[in-house]
């Protein structure tokens, strides 16, 4: 399939672009080139291919819902720079 300057013109006076003539002369390049590569890929023997949707095997992402022991609260402040009666300390940021 070619696509003709003609063709792009009338594409984007739909689409209402103003193109300036060198735009138009690399527009119709790079759509005859993606034109190209799609006439390539429809000369591929696809038969017996399942389609999908993702080029790597998808499965579910989420865990079951279960609860799970945390952070004792000594635990959470082991580290903490201030810690005071189970509590992060930190400096008061509003006058």
């Amino acid at each position: 399939m070619k696509i003709t300057r003609t063709e792009v013109e009338h594409v984007s006076r739909l689409a209402r672009l103003a193109l300036s003539a060198e735009e138009l002369d690399s527009l119709t390049g790079e759509m005859d080139a993606i034109l190209g590569y799609v006439e390539q890929l429809a000369a591929l023997d696809t038969e017996g291919i399942v389609p999908t949707a993702h080029a790597v095997p998808m499965e579910n992402a989420f865990r079951p819902d279960e609860i799970k022991d945390g952070f004792t609260p000594e635990q959470a402040l082991s580290n903490a720079p201030d810690a005071a009666e189970s509590a992060f300390r930190v400096r008061r940021v509003i006058e």
